[in-house]
C-alpha cells in the first residue's frame, strides 16, 4: 500500500471529523451547544465508540451551494454505555443545518436495522434544521424510513431521543414515537408548526420557547418525560435510564448491587398517612423509602402531578412504580396522568421490568371537561395497560381506592400478582360521605337532627367497609401489612415471582382505546 493512499485516506477522515468547518462549530459553541462528537463523546464509555458510515456523501455532485460533505451532517456508529452496546447517531447542525438527506437517512436507518439485529438500544441526539429542501420528496421519504423503523423498533429495543436544538415539522414523529424524550433548557424545542406559520394562521403571536421550548413540553403537552438545565446534564440523564433497561425485549433488566437490607424496615411509613383521610402526603415519601438506598428516578415529574411514575431498584432489580399523589388534585385520575402511566406501565411490560403500584385513588376527576375530553376512553388506556401487561405486578394500597379507580390501578381483577394492603386502607365503591348520602337518603331526609343522623351513619359505613378487612375476606388482598415492612414485602415478592410467567390471547395485537 502507497503512503498516497494512507495520505488520501486521512485526508478523507479529517474532512469528516471536521465537520461543518471550524467557524461553524464556534458559533455552535457560542449558543451553549456542543458538536456532535462533543455530544458522543460526553455520552459514551471513553474510546468505545465505533463510528459507521464516515465518508457517506449526499447523491449529486453538489446538492447545496455549500457543496458536499463527508458524513452528511450526521455521525452514526456503535459504542459502550455503563459497558453495555448502545447504537446511536448524532446530528451535525454545523453542516446544511443538521438538515436530512437521502443519504443522510440512510446512515440513521442502517444503524437502527443493525440495532435490532444484535438486540441494543437505540439513542438519537437531535439537533436538525429539519428536510433538506434542495432533497425534496427524497428527504421525505427519509423521514418515513426512519419513522418505520422506530416503529419496528418499537417493543424490541429501548429507543431515547435526547433534543439538544431544533426538532421541527416532520422530524418531532421520530422522537414522539421512541420511548423517552429528553430536552436541554432553553437552547432546544419541539414543533410541527413554528411561530411564523400559527401567526399566519390564527393569528397568536407566539416565541419558540414558548411554542415548544423544554418547559412547555414538560409541563404542557407531556412530550418530553424530562428536561435538563444544560447538555451534559441531559446527556447523564439519558445514561440514567439506559441504565435501570435491558438492551432488548428478550433480556431482564440489568442487576445493580446494594448494600442496603433487604429486610430493612421503614418506620417513617408507619406515620405518613394523616388520620384525617382528606389531608395529603407525599407519595415520593412511600416509593424513596423501600427504595434501594432511596434512590427514586422519576420520568415526566412537571406533567400530570397527581400521579408519579419512575424507575427504582429494589435487592438490586430495576422495578417501574406507578402511584397516586395525594398532593396533586387528591390523587383523581384525570385524562393526563391516564395516558402518562398507560404508556409507562407498556414500556415496563416490554421489557420485562416488573411493576410497582402504590394506590390512593378517590376515583377519576369529575367535570365536563373531563368527561367531553374523553376521560372514558383515557381511563380506558390505564386499564387496558395493566390488564395487558404480564409482567411482575405488585400493588400497595396505602390509603383510599374507590370506585372504578380501584379496578384500574392494578387491582387483583385485572392480574396483579401480589396485593397488599396498609391497615389505613379504605376500599370501598366510594367514600363514605358519598355512600351514605345515596343508601341512606330517605332514612336522613325523614330525620329529626339530620347532620347527627347522618354523621352516626357516616362511622358506621367508615367502620364497616372503609378498610381494608372486607376485601381481605373476599382474597381481594393478599395481605394487609405494616406499613414499616413494605420494602422487605415487595422484595420477598419480587424474588417469588422472579420465573413467573404469563402470556396473553394469541393474536396480532390489541385494539387499545386509543
Amino acid at each position: 500500500m502507497s503512503k498516497a493512499q494512507i495520505q488520501r485516506l486521512e485526508e478523507m477522515n479529517a474532512r469528516a471529523l471536521a465537520g461543518g468547518g471550524e467557524q461553524r462549530m464556534a458559533r455552535q459553541r457560542a449558543r451553549g451547544k456542543m458538536t456532535a462528537r462533543e455530544r458522543i463523546e460526553a455520552f459514551v464509555d471513553p474510546g468505545t465508540f465505533e463510528e459507521l458510515d464516515r465518508l457517506k456523501t449526499a447523491r449529486g455532485a453538489r446538492v447545496t451551494d455549500e457543496g458536499v460533505y463527508p458524513g452528511d451532517g450526521v455521525i452514526t456508529g456503535h459504542a459502550r454505555v455503563e459497558g453495555r452496546r448502545v447504537f446511536l447517531f448524532s446530528q451535525d447542525f454545523t453542516v446544511h443545518g443538521g438538515s436530512l438527506s437521502a443519504a443522510y437517512a440512510e446512515k440513521v436507518c442502517k444503524i437502527m436495522d443493525m440495532a435490532m439485529k444484535v438486540g441494543a438500544p437505540v439513542v438519537g441526539l437531535n439537533d436538525s434544521g429539519g428536510a433538506r429542501i434542495q432533497e425534496g420528496v427524497a428527504s421525505l421519504a427519509g423521514y418515513a424510513d426512519i419513522f418505520l423503523r422506530n416503529t419496528l423498533a418499537s417493543g424490541v429495543v429501548p429507543q431515547i431521543s435526547v433534543i439538544l436544538g431544533p426538532c421541527a415539522g416532520g422530524a418531532v414523529y421520530s422522537p414522539a414515537i421512541t420511548d423517552f424524550t429528553i430536552m436541554a433548557e432553553e437552547t432546544s424545542y419541539m414543533f410541527i408548526t413554528g411561530p411564523d406559520v400559527i401567526k399566519t394562521v390564527t393569528h397568536e403571536e407566539v416565541s419558540q420557547e414558548e411554542l415548544g421550548g423544554a418547559r412547555a413540553h414538560a409541563t404542557k403537552s407531556g412530550v418530553t418525560h424530562l428536561t435538563a438545565p444544560d447538555e451534559r446534564a441531559a446527556l447523564e440523564m439519558a445514561r440514567q435510564l439506559l441504565s435501570f433497561m435491558p438492551s432488548n425485549r428478550a433480556e431482564d433488566p440489568p442487576y445493580t448491587p446494594t448494600e442496603d437490607p433487604s429486610d430493612r424496615r421503614v418506620e417513617v411509613l408507619n406515620e405518613l398517612v394523616p388520620d384525617n383521610p382528606n389531608k395529603p402526603y407525599d407519595i415520593r415519601a412511600v416509593i424513596e423509602g423501600v427504595a434501594d438506598d432511596n434512590d427514586f428516578f422519576e420520568v415526566q415529574p412537571q406533567y400530570a402531578q397527581n400521579i408519579v411514575i419512575g424507575f427504582a431498584r429494589l435487592a438490586g432489580r430495576s422495578v417501574g412504580v406507578v402511584g397516586n399523589q395525594p398532593m396533586a388534585l387528591a390523587g383523581c385520575l384525570d385524562i393526563d396522568a391516564s395516558v402518562k402511566a398507560a404508556r409507562f406501565v407498556r414500556f415496563c411490560d416490554a421489557f420485562n421490568i416488573p411493576l410497582i403500584t402504590f394506590v390512593d385513588v378517590p376515583g377519576f376527576l369529575p367535570g365536563t371537561a373531563q368527561e367531553w375530553g374523553g376521560i372514558i376512553k383515557h381511563g380506558a388506556k390505564l386499564l387496558y395497560a395493566y390488564a395487558e401487561a404480564t409482567v411482575p405486578k405488585i400493588t400497595v394500597i396505602t390509603r383510599k381506592a374507590y370506585g372504578g379507580a380501584y379496578d384500574v390501578m392494578a387491582s387483583k381483577h385485572i392480574r396483579a400478582d401480589i396485593n397488599y394492603a396498609w391497615p389505613s386502607a379504605e376500599i370501598a365503591v366510594m367514600g363514605s360521605e358519598g355512600a351514605v348520602n345515596i343508601i341512606y337518603r330517605r332514612e336522613l331526609a325523614g330525620a329529626k337532627d339530620q347532620e347527627g343522623k347522618r354523621a352516626e351513619l357516616i362511622s358506621a359505613y367508615r367502620e364497616d367497609f372503609a378498610n381494608p378487612y372486607r376485601a381481605a375476606e373476599l382474597g381481594f388482598v393478599d395481605e394487609i401489612i405494616e406499613p414499616a415492612v413494605t420494602r422487605a414485602k415487595l422484595i420477598a415478592s419480587l424474588e417469588m415471582l422472579k420465573d413467573k410467567v404469563d402470556t396473553n390471547p394469541t393474536k396480532k395485537h390489541g385494539n387499545i382505546p386509543l
